[in-house]
């Protein structure tokens, strides 16, 4: 499956996605919704229907043969993950229900017991309500002032801004690797670099990149970085935080209970070794099995052999909706072959709501989808209410952009019509 000479990816493993083949309003289902979300193949609907099968139990806390067996599957999906995002040790890898429970782990973690009155948090105006919230939450309770990165005229990362808000009151840098709505891919190595010269922490949101192209969390040198299993062909329920083990060593624990626990007295406790000490209670055991198959399904096809396909359907999005009349798309434009942006546009279409593009849409059995993303601030500074998303993976094909282009204008046209 490494090798893409003879037919593309998407030929190659559609068949692994079962949900691809059903019909929608009797016609044939293009999802064409995975920055919400991505479809599961096989391997991973088998693992998380194995566990429960035949591996039902809980982890670390029994000693007969299914504990065992799920122990094993359950830290083997861990390792998975580290060897996936080249973490220096299993430790640093920590199972949370999604990106967002990472962030506010870290938020709530990190971020109470180190930041105060007068520090600074810096973020961008792209950013998932996931990277905005938990620090505005901080900043309320500590009197930390966050400050926000402003978009260049190409509708993307700032990056002079950027190095005009650093300072020596700049604690924290938190931004997101690929933004959902502008499709940008900001350029973290460097923001990264600058940050850690002026003694600041930084989080990477990387829901948006972790499936799509291949990470180092070690040449990236990132403190910490946060992604979704349900967008990376894994389960919904289950993500991780990855952090640098002595980073993760000197933070508290963010919520309390069992597992977590190393000795619990009547007077305190002492915490578990990490990862424990951030995974209390019962996790998500079969979630974190399958997230362990999604991880292997992508290791398999490539995550080059990915992103360079999906470079390919990005230039052929870009040069079909491009020949729409009156379309608004957000964000920076691609390369001729693709680079510069992630395969997903947002877009306006003059007059036209959302929604109602949306909705006709579904109809024809096309699913994109419609609103803010999660993105309201950035709405905002469009004079947006929201925007419909195409947003590709590598199952997707060239002959379901064609369809969605075809059946776009004929929603578009018949918009227009009533309007006359």
């Amino acid at each position: 499956m490494t090798a893409i000479k003879e037919k593309t990816i998407a030929a190659q493993v559609r068949a692994d996605f079962p949900i691809l083949h059903q019909e929608i309003h009797d016609k044939p289902l293009i999802y064409l919704d995975n920055a919400a979300t991505s479809q599961k193949p096989v391997a991973v609907l088998d693992a998380l229907r194995n566990y429960y099968e035949k591996d039902n139990a809980n982890v670390h806390r029994g000693a007969h043969t299914l504990s065992v067996r799920a122990t094993e599957s359950y830290e083997g999906a861990r390792d998975k993950i580290a060897k996936f995002i080249n973490a220096a040790s299993r430790q640093e890898i920590i199972f949370t229900r999604n990106a967002t429970e990472a962030i506010n782990l870290v938020a709530y973690s990190w971020g109470l017991n180190n930041l105060k009155p007068g520090d600074e948090i810096i973020t961008s105006v792209m950013e998932h309500h996931s990277n905005i919230v938990p620090w505005q939450i901080v900043a309320q309770k500590t009197g930390a002032v966050i400050k926000y990165v402003q978009l260049t005229d190409n509708e993307d990362f700032d990056l002079e801004c950027f190095k005009s808000l650093l300072s020596e009151r700049t604690k924290l840098v938190t931004i997101v690797h690929v933004s959902n709505t502008l499709g940008c891919i900001n350029p973290v190595e460097e923001v990264i670099n600058l940050s850690h010269k002026f003694g600041a922490k930084i989080l990477i949101d990387a829901c948006q990149s972790v499936p799509h192209t291949a990470i180092d969390v070690q040449e990236m040198d990132c403190d910490w970085l946060v992604a979704s299993g349900h967008k990376m062909c894994g389960p919904s329920g289950i993500g991780f935080l990855y952090g640098k083990q002595a980073i993760l060593e000197e933070m508290p624990p963010f919520l309390g209970g069992g597992e977590m626990i190393n000795e619990v007295f009547f007077d305190g406790f002492t915490c578990g070794e990490l990862p424990h000490k951030f995974e209390a209670g019962t996790p998500a055991i079969g979630e974190a099995i399958a997230l362990g198959a999604a991880v292997d399904y992508l290791t398999e096809i490539g995550m080059d052999n990915i992103h360079a396909y999906e470079e390919e359907l990005t230039a052929y999005l870009f040069k079909k909706l491009e020949q729409i009349p009156k379309i608004r798309i957000y964000g920076p434009k691609p390369t001729e072959e693709g680079k510069g942006r992630a395969a997903l546009a947002a877009f306006n279409i003059e007059g036209i709501h959302g929604s109602d593009l949306s909705t006709i849409l579904d109809h024809e059995g096309i699913a994109i989808r419609s609103g803010h993303h999660c993105t309201q601030p950035l709405h905002r500074l469009f004079n947006a209410s929201g925007s419909c998303r195409v947003s590709l993976y590598f199952y997707n094909t060239r002959e379901e952009i064609d369809a969605f282009i075809v059946a776009l204008q004929e929603t578009i046209d018949f918009f227009m019509n009533m309007m006359e």
